[in-house]
């Protein structure tokens, strides 16, 4: 009886996600207001629409769809497409995401999800790579799957897509979070991953199936490539790239983020190096990246998860703005947008955590990495 409620209270949460899996924070707001999708799905629309009166549209279209909703037919649609579905609320659900803000509150998937046990390093870049860039997404990928690190990438072109055959190259396992349905390959010319990634790995979105992988689709997605890894490795972006909108979600979820430095006056060397400059870890080799990540074949992420020190959000704020040389009060008041007071405050707490130092009365740097 236990098991058959769980399964119902499961497919009230498949309808919530299909339904709203492009507006996270609608999710949050319906969820804190009605506390399950059961409840969303049987409160007045009246009610519904009180919840976010700017999105009243979006939510009078979403309280259309549920009359059309047929639990029985979405629930033999996913078999036939051989498609799972786990909400936030299941063990299976990646532990890493759960501690995030912006969690999503469910993902569709092919094959497996990456394990809370082992190393996770998502690698993202260019789409238009360079014989260079290609090479070293290659070689980290392959070399890190390796020793039992798994790749976390989007399946792009270029650096994403040489990243997941890099990791297949060494019988590793590599997980493509996608923008659109786990049912649609894009691009097409990655069909042969695409179909490898089943069984080595996992086909991971937000989205339902039949969803296209639309342009505003791609930075929601971001989060959960990120989120889903200990570390994010950043290999070839130009200086305004949606790689760097991948690294900005690591920083606040607490990840590491390394660069790979490239050729000097390249533009695809750009993003990269401004990374390292302003606090990036630098990537020269596979070897040091997991010595800096103390990532050792066989070491079980659960017990380093326990024991690493975490940080507040506003911590992070903070922490983010850190530089190796020391910076002054108002510039890192500047940076973050906060008071003089409310910095220092912030500043006391890196202090005693490990993670800032005092150099000279009110000039601050980065005493370590996370």
């Amino acid at each position: 009886m236990e098991k058959q409620s769980r399964e119902g209270m499961e497919e009230y949460w498949h309808w919530f996600c299909a339904s709203l899996f492009s507006e996270p924070s609608l999710e949050k707001k319906l969820l804190k207001r009605f506390g399950t999708p059961m409840a969303v799905f049987h409160a007045a629309e009246e009610e519904i629409r009180m919840v976010s009166p700017r999105n009243e549209k979006k939510l009078s279209a979403f309280c259309a769809g549920r009359k059309r909703w047929n639990f029985s037919q979405e629930r033999e649609r996913l078999a036939r497409l051989g498609i799972r579905f786990v909400s936030m609320e299941q063990e299976e659900y990646p532990s890493r995401l759960k501690g995030l803000t912006d969690a999503p509150c469910g993902l569709f998937f092919r094959g497996t999800l990456p394990s809370d046990d082992r190393p996770a390093v998502a690698i993202v870049g260019a789409r238009n790579c360079s014989a260079y860039g290609n090479s070293v997404s290659y070689w980290f990928a392959k070399e890190l799957a390796g020793q039992g690190v798994q790749i976390i990438s989007g399946m792009a072109r270029g650096i994403d897509g040489t990243s997941h055959r890099g990791a297949l190259a060494a019988g590793g396992e590599t997980y493509a979070v996608l923008a659109g349905g786990v049912d649609r390959c894009y691009p097409e010319e990655n069909r042969d991953i695409y179909m490898e990634m089943e069984k080595k790995g996992g086909l991971i979105s937000e989205s339902p199936p039949g969803i296209r992988p639309l342009t505003f689709l791609f930075p929601l997605r971001n989060r959960i490539l990120s989120g889903l890894a200990d570390a994010v490795l950043i290999i070839e972006a130009k200086e305004k790239s949606g790689s760097l909108i991948t690294a900005d979600c690591a920083l606040e979820q607490g990840r590491d983020v390394y660069a790979v430095p490239g050729p000097l006056g390249e533009a695809l060397s750009e993003g990269c190096h401004n990374l390292i400059r302003q606090g990036a870890g630098l990537a020269v080799s596979p070897e040091k990246l997991m010595e800096d990540l103390m990532i050792l074949p066989g070491i079980n992420m659960k017990n380093v998860q326990k024991n690493k020190i975490t940080l507040e959000r506003s911590e992070y704020l903070v922490y983010s703005c850190l530089r190796l040389q020391a910076q002054n009060l108002g510039e890192i008041c500047e940076a973050t947008q906060l008071s003089p007071q409310d910095a220092l405050r912030i500043l006391a707490k890196l202090q005693l955590k490990g993670y800032a130092k005092e150099v000279s009365r009110n000039y601050y740097a980065a005493a370590k990495k996370l």
